[in-house]
Parts: structure tokens; C-alpha cells; sequence
């Protein structure tokens, strides 16, 4: 393992939503780290002062420059830098920047540390009434019709709830998927998490399609298959 001496990585969770959902150790880490990494640092810049921070080396860290940047990011941890990783919300590398610095770390054996803190998934899961004991979380659905109704038709017949990200362009599109073939398979569609208009809809597929037909879906979408289990 490197030296205690030698610098970290910080992967530090942000809110989904509500700015108030911070934790105390993550206002620390942000405040004491010699550079923050962010997914885009025209939506880190705000949040950052939001909170009193500001003056803050930003360096981007998205997908197009990953490959580029991590090494510089490793260096200036063997340095000594403290450096703390965002993305635009929630856990770094859950469908998000991340995972790449992560393997990196371990490769040159640098050490870092990940934050608890806000999570989409289970904030969804639990607010969507599901059973909570197991589930499966597959991330942003296919884009290809043929896939996303393979995916959909195997999280309704699995015997535990799956949590999927959606776009709320694609929604009505995902919700005739799998109304074609399991027009009856419990179903959640959570809008807007932690904020202002925040809510869950829980209802058939079918159901939800017709609804969500007259009143068209905006917003951050996660989406919650119960399963036939």
C-alpha cells in the first residue's frame, strides 16, 4: 500500500435533488480536497458555492476524457493532493464516472475512500413499496426496442423487484413495451426524486401507460419493476 503520507481519492456522493440532502462528511471532504473532479464543472461550480465553497481547483472527469485525465488524477494523488470525485448526482460510478478512476487506483496503488450518501436507487426502491430484502438494479434501459423488452420482460418475471434509470423521452415507449406483454406487472414510475414535485406512481404497466399517455412524463425518471416473485 502506498504511504499513509501520500495523498487520496475521494468519491464523494451528491444530492439527487434536494441540496440539503448532503452529508456533514462530504461538505468536509469537498472543503479540505486540493482539486474536485467533476462530471461537468458548469453543474459542480454552483453546487460547490451553494454550500460555501468556493476558490476550488475544478477539473472536468466525464466519459469523453476519462482515459486522459485519470492518469494526471493518480499523479497528483501519488503527489500528495487530496482529490474528491462528483458527478452531477449521486454515487460516483453507478451509472456515472467512477469506475475507471477506481481501477486505476487499485492498479498503482493509490488509496481512496467512498462517502455514503444520497442514492436514486434505493431512495426509489423504498418509496416505491416493493419488497425491499433483494432486488436487482440494471441502470439506464436499451435503447434498442428488441433489448429493452427482453430486459423488461425478464424484470417481470424475476422473483425480485428491478430498478431501472429511464429518460422520460423514452418512458411512454418503455411503459408499450412492456404493457404489450405484461400489461398486468406491478410497476412504479419514480419522478423527481427529493425534489419539489417529487412523486411516485405505482399501478399495472398498462395502467401507467394510459396515464402517463394524458399526462406526458417530465423530469428524472427511475423506474420499478416488482416481479412476478
Amino acid at each position: 500500500m502506498a504511504e499513509p503520507s501520500h495523498g487520496r481519492i475521494v468519491f464523494v456522493p451528491t444530492p439527487i435533488g434536494n441540496r440539503d440532502d448532503i452529508t456533514l462528511r462530504a461538505i468536509s471532504t469537498l472543503t479540505s480536497a486540493h482539486r474536485v473532479a467533476c462530471e461537468d464543472t458548469r453543474h459542480s461550480a454552483p453546487l460547490l458555492a451553494h454550500y460555501g465553497i468556493s476558490q476550488k481547483p475544478l477539473v472536468s472527469l466525464h466519459e469523453h476524457n476519462e482515459a486522459r485525465r485519470i492518469p494526471e488524477l493518480i499523479e497528483a494523488a501519488r503527489a500528495g493532493e487530496t482529490i474528491a470525485v462528483v458527478t452531477d448526482a449521486g454515487m460516483p460510478g453507478v451509472s456515472d464516472p467512477g469506475y475507471r478512476l477506481i481501477q486505476a487506483c487499485l492498479a498503482s496503488d493509490i488509496p481512496f475512500e467512498v462517502l455514503p450518501g444520497p442514492s436514486a436507487v434505493l431512495t426509489a426502491l423504498v418509496g416505491s413499496g416493493f419488497p425491499t430484502h433483494a432486488f436487482s438494479f440494471s441502470g439506464f434501459l436499451p435503447v434498442k426496442k428488441g433489448k429493452r423488452l427482453a430486459a423488461l420482460e425478464a424484470a417481470a418475471d424475476a422473483a425480485q423487484p428491478t430498478v431501472f434509470f429511464e429518460s422520460p423521452h423514452r418512458l411512454l415507449s418503455t411503459l408499450e413495451l412492456l404493457a404489450s406483454t405484461r400489461p398486468a406487472a406491478p410497476t412504479c414510475v419514480a419522478r423527481e426524486l427529493t425534489k419539489k414535485f417529487e412523486t411516485f406512481h405505482r399501478d399495472t404497466a398498462a395502467n401507467l401507460l394510459a396515464h402517463f399517455q394524458i399526462h406526458p412524463p417530465k423530469g428524472e425518471i427511475v423506474l420499478l419493476i416488482r416481479g412476478a416473485g
